[in-house]
């Protein structure tokens, strides 16, 4: 099997440090010579760069497309979860278009476990993150204690892998701003704080 990939050094390094059978053969955009044809792709700079690969019609590429709802991809597109730190879980999130099923045979042979989530900004996981991140810079914005106190105790508290303010600066401060706002537009508890959107726009300033 046949894969083309395009994703920034680090999302490459993730990808490629998951079970990869020697049956599958990733061809990296930017770095080797491609296939005319491939079985599937894997485009994880979608959300940040556009479509990488806007001439596959037909075989499915597989989109970091975290806000984007099915409606607004083509019909071979599959959305899946690939912020930074989630691509490393060991069950992937995954929203096919619907009655597209391409994807099964793709995941099973990669050896990649998967969830079917629903067709929303966020879908699960980047939701609940994001609403976690959010409370804490509330918390944070109210002088309750400091960023490392708040990850500590979160880490402690909630066994959770990362502390808050850590997975903010995992995942990134703008996508999650990003995220938040678009799910407040339904939603008015996402509403982002106001210290989480000064320190985005700060580091949107800065870059």
């Amino acid at each position: 099997m046949q894969i083309v990939l395009n994703a920034s050094p680090q999302q490459a390094a993730v990808f490629l440090s998951k079970s990869i059978p020697d049956t599958v053969t990733i061809y990296r955009k930017g770095v080797d010579i491609l296939p005319a044809h491939a079985d599937a792709w894997f485009d994880l700079c979608f959300e940040t760069e556009g479509a990488a690969f806007p001439e596959i019609t037909t075989a499915p590429v597989f989109v970091n497309a975290v806000l984007s709802t099915t409606d607004s991809l083509p019909d071979n597109y599959i959305r899946i979860n690939a912020w930074n730190s989630f691509l490393e879980r060991p069950v992937l999130e995954v929203v096919p278009a619907k009655g597209n099923s391409s994807f099964e045979q793709i995941l099973s042979s990669l050896g990649w476990n998967y969830q079917i989530v629903p067709d929303v900004p966020g879908m699960i996981a980047a939701r609940v993150i994001a609403m976690i991140i959010n409370e804490a810079y509330f918390a944070l914005g109210d002088e309750v204690s400091t960023k490392q106190d708040i990850d500590t105790a979160m880490k402690l508290g909630t066994n959770y892998p990362y502390g808050p303010f850590e997975w903010s600066d995992i995942i990134g401060i703008q996508p999650i701003l990003h995220l938040l706002q678009v799910l407040a537009k339904e939603d008015d508890r996402y509403t982002p704080a106001p210290a989480l959107t000064a320190e985005a726009l700060s580091k949107t300033n800065a870059q």
